[in-house]
């Protein structure tokens, strides 16, 4: 089991080298392919008014006539350890995790995108515990009933919620329980666990179900397929026939097995949430990382667009870690190999 934790652990460490190197690639050294000068990357850390002189020596500080080799180890020594910023007029210091500054507003992106993490966790973590709840169950009954009303309609629902966009839902439930019958909070609303937890619960509730309702969709469907096909197996019928109960049956022998897809799709999801839940962020205002991102993509402010695609590359790698070894936990045949 070590051997595994180990192996898991140096995969994951590679990924995150190899998406550095992706990211440093796209932001810094396809423009230049495209015919981007120095002076023109220069240009956005400088005003309009800038001369073309004072463009000419901040990219020389800044390093981009440097090769490609010491360009990106500049970059991750930012990552990890922290950069300097040389204007002409001194020297900034960045710390680590230095993303840069942002254009628009000149301050660090790292804190920035620290002040969104918690809305947009919040928002995953929420939603997450609802869609695989709901899912799941959903799923189980639905193959235990194989062929019944009850099969016919979730499915037809999960139909639904997985055809139906994000935005269209969630303007929907706006519209309803907000504005109309106003049982839930309008958006834009945030209130910090911390602070309030009731209200912080509250405030979150529509998209929380917003969202779950897109995402256990897919899960009810997933676990039904598993289901349908791991209830047919032998050893099934061989737990039964040791006089296990049903209940025993269904979970441990059951719905154990089915889970290793479920577990992939999940890390995926979830990694993807954590790095920006886009459009469920921008149709309810939450101030989150997606909504974060948006801004700064309208706003061609590079520093925080690589900040938020380095942010949800890393979460994507986490979850992805985690579920690798929760795979030893639920099949024990991955710990065997």
């Amino acid at each position: 089991m070590l051997t595994y934790i180990i192996r898991r652990l140096i995969g994951a460490l590679a990924m995150l080298i190899v998406i550095s190197m992706v990211t440093f690639g796209i932001f810094y050294i396809v423009p230049q392919w495209a015919g981007a000068t120095p002076e023109a990357l220069a240009s956005r850390y400088v005003g309009r008014a800038a001369t073309p002189e004072t463009v000419h020596l901040v990219a020389q500080k800044l390093g981009f006539y440097d090769p490609v080799v010491v360009q990106y180890g500049r970059f991750v020594k930012g990552l990890v350890a922290g950069a300097e910023y040389d204007y002409g007029a001194g020297v900034e210091q960045c710390p680590a995790p230095c993303f840069g500054y942002s254009f628009i507003s000149g301050q660090p992106v790292w804190p920035d995108l620290l002040d969104r993490l918690p809305v947009t966790f919040s928002l995953a973590i929420g939603a997450a515990i609802i869609w695989v709840l709901a899912g799941i169950g959903v799923g189980v009954l639905s193959a235990l009933r194989r062929g019944s009303f009850f099969d016919r309609l979730s499915m037809g629902t999960a139909l639904a919620g997985v055809s139906l966009p994000i935005f269209f839902t969630g303007m929907i439930t706006l519209v309803i329980f907000s504005y109309g019958l106003g049982w839930t909070a309008p958006g834009g609303a945030y209130t910090a666990f911390l602070d309030n937890p009731a209200q912080w619960a509250y405030n979150l509730l529509l998209p929380w179900i917003t969202l779950a309702f897109l995402f256990a969709a897919g899960y009810a469907r997933l676990t039904r397929a598993g289901m349908l096909e791991t209830m047919g197996e032998d050893y099934i019928r061989t737990a039964r026939a040791k006089g296990l109960r049903e209940r025993e049956v269904i979970v441990k022998h059951g719905l154990r097995a089915a889970l290793t897809p479920i577990l992939t799709l999940f890390g995926i999801d979830f990694g993807l949430l954590i790095g920006g839940a886009v459009l469920t962020e921008t149709t309810y205002t939450l101030p989150g990382l997606g909504q974060y991102a948006i801004l700064a993509i309208r706003n061609q402010d590079l520093p925080q667009v690589m900040g938020v695609v380095l942010i949800a590359a890393l979460f994507v790698v986490i979850a992805s870690l985690v579920v690798d070894l929760l795979y030893a936990v639920v099949d024990p045949r991955v710990r065997l190999s």
